[in-house]
């Protein structure tokens, strides 16, 4: 099957997409043919004046160029630049999430929402492919509004659901006899069933995966509207701060010290969120992982 650019603008045209995706060149982000970066940097942008003069229905549908550039900070600067100039109702930033360091992927995210020299802050800026909530947190702090993933419902289908701790692997044996909701004062869609009987289905019936899908779906959707409601009364900094606290209870001061991902630290600096005060960073500390594993722990209060 051959997909042009002009192509993919008459199938979302046809469809009726309120947010259409221009045609990109995407490759690995762990790639270091510089070539072959180059080559998919220039072809994004040949093929984005393409999707522009194909579009049929501007007037009623919104065409979103990709940023592209892999992790070369003037191959995306040249990208950004050219992007912008093209005046399109709303951008993405493309080429990451696909195994890159942390360390350089907040990099990326900063540069392309940088205030002055990133995207413009009144048109939408989406991140593709992101992700975990501690990732989303962190980029909405950074200047994103809008992202896809498909892990809340990939890891459902696994047995595991979203929590503000991290991630409940109902799995688990040690939920068998839990009896509690998923969280203390839950009141989502799941909010008449106990861990103990999430863990009894998740392994036997399928249609476990769909339940977790759609608590995983309420998690988030009640995350970022969270975000939205602090961003509004300006005191996401403060959100931001409690809701680290909160994922990572396990991070632990001396003698036995534990903290958050370092490059969760470095990114929040960035944008002027500190967090010296909360965690013990010091080298002898132990990274804890982007998506903690919950240590609400086993129990058997209520009933089955």
């Amino acid at each position: 099957m051959l997909l042009t650019p002009e192509k993919s603008i008459e199938s979302q045209n046809i469809i009726g997409a309120d947010i259409m995706m221009a045609l990109d060149d995407v490759i690995s982000s762990t790639s270091v043919d510089k070539a072959r970066i180059r080559e998919a940097t220039d072809r994004t942008l040949r093929w984005i004046d393409r999707c522009i003069a194909a579009h049929s229905n501007p007037h009623r549908q919104n065409l979103f160029g990709i940023v592209q550039g892999h992790l070369d900070p003037d191959l995306r600067e040249f990208s950004l630049g050219e992007m912008i100039r093209r005046n399109l109702p709303g951008y993405a930033i493309g080429g990451l999430s696909g195994g890159e360091a942390k360390g350089s992927f907040w990099k990326v995210v900063e540069q392309c929402t940088r205030p002055g020299t990133g995207l413009p802050a009144d048109k939408p800026r989406y991140l593709m492919g992101v992700g975990y909530p501690l990732d989303i947190v962190v980029c909405v702090a950074l200047g994103v509004d809008m992202f896809d993933c498909v892990y809340p419902c990939r890891t459902a289908r696994f047995g595991t659901a979203l929590v503000r701790t991290g991630q409940m692997r109902l799995t688990s044996r040690e939920f068998a006899t839990d009896y509690r909701p998923l969280e203390p004062g839950y009141d989502g869609p799941l909010k008449n069933y106990t861990r103990a009987m999430l863990h009894t289905i998740v392994t036997k019936e399928p249609v476990a995966a769909s339940l977790i899908t759609l608590h995983n779906l309420h998690f988030m959707l009640n995350l970022l509207t969270e975000m939205r409601e602090a961003i509004k009364k300006d005191t996401f900094s403060e959100w931001v701060r409690r809701f680290l606290q909160d994922f990572f209870p396990t991070a632990t001061p001396p003698p036995c010290p534990r903290c958050p991902p370092r490059w969760v630290r470095d990114a929040l600096a960035a944008c002027g969120i500190g967090l010296d005060d909360l965690f013990d960073w010091s080298e002898t500390s132990e990274e804890l992982p982007d998506m903690p594993k919950d240590h609400s722990g086993g129990g058997k209060e209520g009933k089955a």
